[in-house]
């Protein structure tokens, strides 16, 4: 009966123990483990380990800190208090015994008492720190950036890595010390209560002590007056006109900030002597009077709003104008917009338009097909099985038979969604549908009534032009991937050839090794999936392969990184590549105006900021999974700091493959954001500025505006095409043409952008009054008609706006939509025109040449017109 209650005992605590174990192991070290794991499959083990080691390391200096500015303070106090502890007197009650008691073991037990006391008061105080530990990281790493602000002279890195750490420090400084200030009096007076009992006084130490704490107290309230003068910096309180300080801030502010310093530190001063001396209370009294008035009068008060009312508002333009200056610099800066080249635009007479041998040898790269349209075409054509599908369409250019063409490519992505129900079993998901195939690769240009010329199609990939393709396996991507098991004994599905299904098995380095008893254990209980543990499919080059989208897969690595929503596919003849923009941000950019997301949107994933950079391109392997980081922006601070923090993780521009820079392109999020601040920021002279009277907009076409495009051509250099980010611009409340802003994308003009001005007093035709003339040219409205009534939609395209020799061209693609079930687009048509005629034809080639014989009969007619009555004048007089 024993023996059976032991074994009982025994299976109990054995029961019980392991499922501790599992507990402490599940919640604590698993994650542990498998990020480690992770990591180490793509090189960034030391990274991984140094995060980790960061985080910790500042959170232990910081409770180190405060640990030794308690224990040494208590251990002072220790040295005056529990002197009048020399015995109990038979008087005392028990009250009076008791603080006798605590106060003799807080006198005798320094290490017993205060080191707990001074650990446990450190640790809570140190959690907000710990919190903070990476803008802690930028503060010791951050360098100077060569850029000073104009109101104080203080390199622009101050404002994005010390004053953050330094407004953060002084209010939690000041709520410490004043806590331990009021501690400590808090043991002083009681131990001054018994010393006046036994007709003792209190030695001079503890009131030098407190003085002590008091007069750090004043220094660290001093050093949030003097951070007060750069909050001033960030002020809003003249939107909507300029961002920053202004007349009130610098000229009344700021002088008011340095008399609260003076008066506050009289006031402390006084205070201190009236303590010590009991002398000087009225001088102390006047102090924190006039103190009270200075600080009062620093906030929003009737005195502030008075000298607005009637000095500043009656000639607000003269007094406000240095500071608008300041604040329209700022914001070029912030934004990276301040070497932005402007060139004028003239515009030749219609008569003189031709088509050149230039616009001839680019007609390739216009872009007559849009992206989302494209989108529904390649799925309906080229998605072939049912478990690949095209989810974008990127845009991008490559050589094509030794010619620089501009293209559409998409990815054929794994995308289970359309597989029937009953096969979405454990071995199809996770063993079989394990991947992509391939892409398809489009010219930009394009003919209507023209099948779709394919540079790359089909699977296995076919090319007639030049394309080889060795591994088109696509294992990671911007998708959400369930986890798979590569390679097993299954085989992985990957085409069909000759009505056979090919598989195929992975033979990458993505993932983790899955040989183990252990792994497969401990990944069944990170998935929370049996069936990783049970299986008998996987060998001993079998790998998981997770974190398979790449998006999350950065942000998980390099959080401190925004990215851009829209990563591209890059087709070389080793495989495939994802490249991914990433983005530095602040909002403490002093004086630059703060993004207004309401207004614009973005999708930057953060509530505000007035400062960006492109300053890390990130390339992804498709197939194995591996990430690189490259450095785009070397004079950007935040990068530079980054780079010092962890070592080889960021590599320079120069280490990318040179196959992949070519493709690196200048981010539309980024350009749009940029032109949206320099639709107003432009306006450099703060007169203009003030009026606003050149105020743009993004050019709207189709009844919404425009976004940023790309196009091949020679704006920025006459002698060679370029392939281009393009944004036009109109005026505020007018529909016609301001300008056109590009941004380079080649070599060496990489992110230079250009502003080419038309002439102001010149009409040139918007986007949208060239939609209107399309719908009131009754020839094209009449053919139009005749297939809206056959059952199909008329789709009007993207309007691009193409200039050519000191003219602008609007071309716009016109598509056909079935309405029936498949609803595949066609190109139909391409309408051109130069403002006033408007032409449509099945090709841009043909296009081109009736615009071009239209004008000059035009041209024609208007001079026969003119010289008409002149000629019949002349005939009378004979």
């Amino acid at each position: 009966m024993r023996n059976w209650k032991r074994w009982l005992i025994f299976i109990s605590t054995a029961i019980l123990s392991l499922g501790v174990i599992y507990v402490i192991f599940n919640f604590v070290f698993l994650d542990f483990f498998v990020d480690l794991w992770w990591f180490r499959s793509l090189n960034f083990e030391a990274y991984y380990l140094s995060r980790l080691f960061y985080k910790y390391l500042v959170f232990i200096i910081v409770c180190l800190v405060f640990f030794l500015l308690f224990f040494i303070n208590f251990w002072v106090a220790s040295r005056y208090i529990g002197l009048s502890s020399k015995g109990y007197n038979p008087k005392d009650t028990e009250r009076e015994k008791k603080y006798q008691k605590l106060l003799k073991m807080f006198q005798s037990g320094s290490l017993k008492i205060y080191t707990p006391l001074s650990l446990i008061m450190s640790i809570p105080i140190a959690i907000p720190f710990y919190e903070k530990w990476e803008t802690a990281l930028l503060y010791f790493f951050g360098s100077s950036s060569g850029i000073k602000d104009p109101a104080f002279g203080r390199d622009i890195s101050y404002y994005f890595f010390s004053y953050p750490i330094y407004s953060f420090l002084q209010s939690k400084l000041l709520v410490i010390f004043l806590f331990l200030f009021f501690f400590l009096a808090l043991l002083y007076f009681i131990e001054n209560r018994l010393l006046n009992k036994d007709k003792q006084t209190l030695p001079k130490g503890p009131k030098i002590h407190l003085t002590f704490i008091l007069f750090i107290i004043g220094l660290i309230q001093t050093w949030g007056f003097c951070l007060d003068r750069i909050a001033l910096l960030y002020t809003d309180h003249h939107q909507p006109l300029f961002f920053g300080p202004g007349f009130i801030e610098m000229r009344l502010d700021l002088p008011m900030i340095f008399m609260a310093i003076i008066m506050f530190w009289a006031f402390f001063l006084s205070g201190i002597i009236y303590i010590y001396k009991r002398k000087g209370l009225i001088a102390c009294l006047v102090c924190a009077a006039v103190l009270t008035v200075v600080i009062s009068f620093r906030n929003p008060s009737f005195f502030s709003e008075a000298v607005q009312k009637y000095w500043v508002k009656p000639s607000e333009a003269e007094k406000e104008r240095p500071f608008i200056s300041n604040s329209i610099q700022a914001a070029l800066d912030a934004y990276g917009i301040n070497e932005v080249e402007t060139r004028n635009y003239s515009i030749k007479p219609s008569s003189a338009f031709k088509v050149n041998y230039d616009l001839q040898s680019n007609l390739h790269n216009i872009p007559v097909w849009d992206r989302e349209l494209l989108d529904d075409v390649y799925n309906q054509l080229q998605s072939i099985r049912s478990y690949y599908k095209f989810t974008n369409v990127d845009v991008d250019r490559y050589t094509v038979n030794g010619v620089y063409q501009q293209v559409y490519l998409g990815a054929r992505e794994l995308n289970l969604d359309d597989i029937p129900e009953s096969a979405k079993n454990w071995n199809n998901l996770h063993l079989q549908y394990t991947h992509g195939h391939g892409v398809v690769i489009t010219p930009a240009s394009h003919g209507g009534d023209e099948p779709l010329t394919w540079f790359i199609r089909d699977i296995p990939e076919r090319s007639d032009y030049g394309f080889t393709l060795t591994q088109p396996g696509i294992y990671y991507g911007p998708e959400d991937y369930e986890y798979v098991i590569v390679p097993n004994d299954q085989g992985e599905i990957d085409h069909n050839k000759e009505d056979v299904e090919v598989m195929v098995n992975y033979d990458g380095t993505g993932g983790i090794h899955l040989s183990s008893m252990l792994k497969k254990i401990l990944f069944s209980v990170y998935f929370k999936d049996k069936n990783i543990f049970f299986t008998s499919e996987t060998n001993s080059k079998s790998r998981i392969l997770f974190r398979r989208n790449i998006t999350k897969a950065i942000n998980r690595i390099t959080p401190f990184f925004i990215l851009d929503d829209d990563p591209y596919i890059v087709v070389e003849d080793k495989g495939l590549y994802w490249i991914q923009d990433a983005y530095t941000i602040s909002e403490n950019y002093p004086n630059a105006q703060k993004y207004d997301k309401a207004k614009f949107g973005t999708n930057i994933k953060s509530d505000e900021f007035n400062y960006i950079r492109n300053s890390v391109k990130i390339v992804v392997n498709a197939y194995n999974g591996d990430i690189s980081y490259y450095v785009a922006d070397p004079k950007d601070p935040f990068i530079c700091a980054y780079k010092r923090i962890y070592p080889g993780l960021l590599k320079d521009m120069d280490e990318m493959p040179s196959n992949l820079k070519k493709h690196v392109r200048y981010p539309k999020l980024l350009f749009t954001i940029q032109m949206n601040v320099y639709t107003k920021y432009h306006q450099t002279n703060p007169d203009v500025f003030y009026r606003e009277e050149d105020t743009w907009k993004f050019a709207k076409a189709n009844n919404r505006s425009m976004e940023p495009y790309y196009l091949t051509l020679n704006m920025i250099n006459p002698q060679s095409h370029e392939f281009l980010t393009v944004l036009p611009m109109s005026p505020v409340g007018r529909d016609n043409l301001r300008a056109l802003t590009i941004a380079g994308c080649d070599k060496d003009n990489y992110g230079k952008i250009l502003v080419y001005n038309f002439p102001k007093g010149q009409q040139i035709y918007g986007p949208s009054q060239i939609n209107a003339l399309v719908h009131q040219d009754t020839e094209i409205a009449q053919e139009l008609t005749l297939w809206d009534q056959a059952g199909s939609e008329v789709i009007f395209g993207r309007t691009i706006i193409l200039p050519v020799e000191n003219n602008i061209l609007y071309i716009q693609p016109v598509y056909l939509r079935s309405a029936s079930r498949l609803k595949i687009p066609e190109l139909k048509r391409i309408i051109v025109s130069q403002g006033e005629v408007v032409v449509m034809e099945a090709s841009l080639e043909t296009a081109l040449a009736k615009l071009e014989h239209q004008l000059k009969e035009r041209s024609e007619r208007i001079k026969n017109r003119l010289s008409g009555p002149q000629s019949n004048q002349e005939t009378d007089k004979q």
